[in-house]
């Protein structure tokens, strides 16, 4: 047997899991943020050298190198034919820079023409921060920061004033070669991938248990399992062992229940019989007719506690059935012996749909009764249910009529009587073992039969209840089709 973990451990498992891969998404995360910030830094100081260097005309630092166009080149630039030059990128994007100088150099300071060919990207000079004293060669750092952000390989053309152009080489800190691993959507993607681990294992757990707990819901209805194995941690495990060890010991009780009121009803046959043989014997009409009434009612009494009990452990194995097949035949032999029940054709079954997206009204679709309804179910039981609910219309109402209403999911016996005093409420009371109405004297009965339906209602997966009619009671046995 495959020893289950515990929640315990599957959890303090997921806690260091996450605390694992949280750490290592931040620190991926961190780490590529400083090495881009570096980076970017590199490029900054990289453009303000460049700016000092083009101003004074001294050499600019290691990261940059200047070179002089070619006389054609020069005449391309010069007409502002960007994309013509010789070291243009095939259909090259141009962004165009100005850097005034300082105000204390406006006088005598020339301006700095920046021309950046990509072969991606316009460059969004929004993005260059505007900050108040902010100088030429800042400025100039800040281009170089933008270009530098994106992983692309430009080529920058540059101008002083009314000079040359030149070609600006700053592939050491502007290429894509210069810019640091990203590993920032790695980062995502671990703490994505390990959020979907993580709630999947509390999901998975969570149905488990779920998924008992519908089983153990359902284990009174049609297929409901005599004992459970569901695969689990060690804490469901050990209530599934509980569960199943209490069912057992349940179905013990059950058959030792059956097999002693099934003993004391065979053992009372014999005395039964030897009672009514001398009764007979009695001279007197009146006390004779009154002993073996009693002795019916004693007989009865046990044999209505036996089929409850009966129908409390489902012996009867479930199989698939039509409904209205059932009720014609049992309908068909009381009216056989003259009682006054009939079989009603159902009502249309209205359904409900959604609602349109173009008018605001639900669609509705009708569909016509069949009796030909199946059901999984055990036949004698439902039999048995039907036959209480018919002769308790019968004895408290002048007729039963049977109707049969059903859905994809559920199957509704409603049997209505005529005449009858008592209410919905009353014959909810009435459901209890052993409780009868405020007319036992006139009606037999042991106050057994509705519990028995129940019981029954239960075990198909539905429910017994009752309306009030203008004309008297309706009962409503609810199954679930199965």
């Amino acid at each position: 047997m495959i020893k289950r973990r515990s929640l315990r451990t599957i959890g303090s498992l997921l806690v260091i899991a996450a605390f694992i891969a949280g750490g290592l998404a931040v620190w991926l995360w961190s780490n590529s943020n400083a090495s881009w910030r570096a980076h970017q830094e590199r490029a900054y100081v990289a453009g303000i050298n460049l700016y000092y260097a083009v101003q004074n005309g001294t050499v600019p630092a290691e990261e940059v190198q200047i070179r002089a166009l070619s006389p054609e080149d020069q005449v391309h630039a010069a007409n502002g034919a960007f994309r013509q030059i010789s070291q243009a990128p095939h259909a090259a994007r141009v962004t165009i820079v100005l850097i005034s100088a300082d105000s204390a150099n406006s006088q005598t300071g020339a301006p700095l023409t920046m021309a950046i060919l990509s072969p991606d990207l316009t460059y969004k000079l929004a993005e260059i921060p505007n900050r108040a004293y902010q100088t030429a060669a800042e400025k100039a750092g800040e281009v170089f920061r933008l270009v530098a952000s994106y992983c692309t390989d430009p080529v920058v053309l540059a101008q002083m004033g009314s000079a040359p152009w030149f070609e600006i080489d700053g592939a050491s800190v502007l290429n894509c070669d210069a810019a640091p691993a990203d590993h920032r959507m790695w980062a995502v993607l671990l703490a994505a991938l390990s959020m979907g681990v993580i709630l999947t294992v509390i999901l998975n757990l969570s149905a488990e248990f779920s998924q008992f707990a519908e089983q153990l819901r359902s284990r009174r209805r049609i297929g409901g399992p005599a004992s459970y194995e569901l695969p689990g941690p060690q804490e469901l495990q050990e209530i599934v062992a509980a569960v199943n060890s209490f069912l057992e010991d349940e179905r013990q009780q059950l058959s030792s229940r059956a097999a002693v009121l099934s003993g004391v009803s065979h053992d009372l046959g014999t005395p039964a019989t030897r009672l009514r043989l001398r009764t007979a014997l009695i001279p007197d009409s009146e006390l004779r007719q009154k002993l073996e009434a009693d002795i019916d009612s004693m007989t009865g009494i046990i044999e209505s506690v036996l089929t409850y009990t009966r129908a409390e452990m489902n012996v009867e194995a479930p199989r698939k059935l039509s409904l209205g097949s059932l009720i014609d035949s049992i309908v068909a032999d009381y009216q056989d012996m003259g009682k006054d029940v009939t079989f009603r054709e159902g009502s249309d079954i209205i359904v409900q749909g959604a609602r349109s997206v173009f008018t605001s009204r639900q669609g509705q679709s009708v569909f016509a009764p069949d009796r030909d309804v199946t059901v999984m179910g055990r036949p004698i039981s439902l039999e048995r249910a039907v036959t209480n609910l018919i002769e308790n219309a019968l004895k408290y109402g002048r007729r039963a009529t049977v109707a049969l209403e059903a859905d994809a999911q559920t199957a509704t016996i409603v049997i209505e009587d005529e005449g009858s005093e008592s209410s919905a409420a009353d014959m909810e009371a009435l459901m209890a073992p052993f409780q009868r109405g405020t007319n036992t004297a006139t009606i037999d009965g042991y106050g057994l039969g509705l519990t028995i339906v129940a019981a029954i209602a239960k075990m198909h997966g539905g429910s017994l209840s009752f309306k009030d009619t203008p004309v008297g009671l309706s009962a409503c046995l609810l199954i679930d089709r199965g």
